[in-house]
This record gives structure tokens, sequence and C-alpha cells, in this order.
């Protein structure tokens, strides 16, 4: 769990992704010779602090938004959030001004949020939830485990991919905005027409820990159940158990793609967690396990 330490060590709220991009595009080029097939990297300007990976002749794409909940300092010691972050005195945040790193405490006071630091912070500058990565024989407990685990899953499934692609996308948290110039590239360029969503969901009355990865039918949208059926028939023959999610809220970078004006079907696959958007994210590492398993064979058979 070496890499899903790093990932989620990363500092990279919603809106200040380029630190993530930076240190993906580096583990890349370092471990590509070791992969099956070495994919051709897209990014700059033109993809702002996005990276799409691209293997062979791609019939199916991943998307895992590299962005995590946090804060952005406002006047003297408020705080103002980043996407919905847990709110708690005590936690303690990360990040860096111009004077230096910063670390300081978050402070809850009648729903006003500010931090507890023993100079002011330059206005705008951006704190996330330190990590204290933990892993026991089951779990693995960290901050932004959403969605590092999602990009850590599609950076497992690179190993092994011949045809697809790997989308790393931004400002998920935050209401989205990448992916409408994302899908486009995709469509355009290269005529895709599919997506795997590789995010994190929550445990649920119906999704519980250790029984797999779930495999969302829907949640405040709706993907086209033609392409849910296929996909649950494939996982089936994968080997890995996964549990079939049903939720009448939440989003994801799917809901991009269903508004945007090409034919692109898509479906959320990702392991649950308990404790979301705090500092003690907790996924069962079956759960991890058999992500990366679906998403493998899926890849390959879709």
């Amino acid at each position: 769990m070496k890499l899903l330490k790093q990932l989620c060590s990363v500092h990279a709220p919603s809106g200040s992704e380029g630190p993530m991009k930076d240190f993906l595009i580096k583990y890349i080029k370092s471990e590509q010779g070791n992969w099956k097939n070495q994919p051709v990297i897209y990014e700059g300007e033109k993809f702002m602090d996005c990276l799409v990976l691209v293997f062979g002749k791609p019939r199916t794409a991943i998307y895992a938004h590299m962005d995590s909940v946090g804060f952005t300092v406002r006047y003297q010691d408020q705080l103002v959030p980043i996407g919905g972050p847990d709110t708690e005195s005590g936690y303690i945040l990360r990040g860096e001004d111009t004077l230096g790193p910063v670390e300081c405490k978050l402070k809850v006071t009648d729903d006003q949020l500010t931090y507890d630091f023993p100079r002011g912070l330059d206005r705008g500058t951006t704190l996330s939830f330190k990590c204290d990565f933990r892993e026991t024989d089951k779990y693995i407990t960290s901050c932004s485990l959403d969605n590092r685990l999602g990009v850590y899953n599609a950076l497992r499934v690179a190993e092994t991919l011949e045809n697809g692609m790997i989308i790393f996308s931004a400002w998920e948290e935050h209401g989205g905005g990448s992916v409408p110039f994302l899908s486009r590239f995709m469509f355009e360029e290269f005529g895709v027409r599919q997506a795997l969503i590789s995010d994190i969901t929550w445990i649920t009355e119906g999704v519980r820990p250790g029984k797999g990865t779930a495999i969302s039918l829907r949640d405040r949208n709706l993907p086209r159940r033609t392409f849910l059926d296929k996909v649950v028939g494939i996982s089936r023959d994968a080997g890995h158990p996964f549990q079939l999610e049903v939720e009448g809220r939440g989003s994801s970078d799917g809901r991009e793609l269903q508004i945007s004006p090409y034919p692109i079907d898509w479906c959320f696959i990702g392991a649950a967690e308990q404790n979301v958007h705090s500092p003690n994210e907790k996924v069962h590492k079956a759960d991890i396990d058999s992500m990366i398993g679906i998403y493998r064979h899926l890849m390959h058979r879709l």
C-alpha cells in the first residue's frame, strides 16, 4: 500500500490538482517500463491540470478524479469549505502559503469555520486534512481515500491494460467542470463511447464492508440500463465479489458525461468507505482487491 499512502499524502483539493498531476506524471514515467503496454501521455495547457493516458486502440475509458475536499482561507482566520468536508473541531489541516508550510487546527463554533495557527495565513491558501495513513489486516484508514483510491485503482489497472483510456479529472468534489473538455477529447479524437467511473462510494444498509466493490445502478443520475446490464453481466464472470448499489443522491464524473452532448455510456464502480470526507475514511482491503480485479476484467471485455 506504499503507493496509496503516497497518493493520500499529496495536497490536492479541488482547484489545486497541479501537485497530484505532477506526482502522477513522475510515477507513470518511472513505472511504465514495467507495464504490459506503454501509454501515450496527454497533458499540458490544453488539458489544464488533468491527465490522459491512451493505451493501444481504446474502446472504454476510466475516469478517476484527482482532487479531494478541503478548505480555502478567507479573511482573518475564516475558512470556506471546498466540496463537502466533514467539520469537527480539532481536525489537523495542512497546506502552504508564501511564508512556508502550514499545519493548523480546524475550529468549529456556531457553524463558523476558522483555523487555529500562530499567524495569519494568506488569503486564498488551500488546506486539506493532514494524512495519517493506517493499515491493519483488513482495513485502510486515511484522509482522501476519496478519491486517491480511485486513482490507485486506475494505476493498478494500467499495469496490464492493452487497449483503453485512463482520464484523471479535476474539480469533481466541488461541482465538476473538467469532464466536458475531457469527454470531447475522448469522443472526437478516439471515438470512445463508454466509461467506468473509478470513484469511492459510501457504506449503507445495502452496501457492506468486505463484501466486494459496489457497482452502482443509479445515484442522483440514471445511467442507461442497457449498458449497466452489460457491465453487471461481464462482472459476474470476473471471479470477484461485488455488490449492487442503488441510491437516490450523490453524484460523480458520470453526471457530466450524461449531460454532455456526446452519446457516452457510463457506470460508477468503486469500493465503499466509512467516515466519508473526513480524516478517517476507512475502506476494507477485500473491496480494494475486488475493485481492481473487476476493472481489469471489464477493460479487457468491454
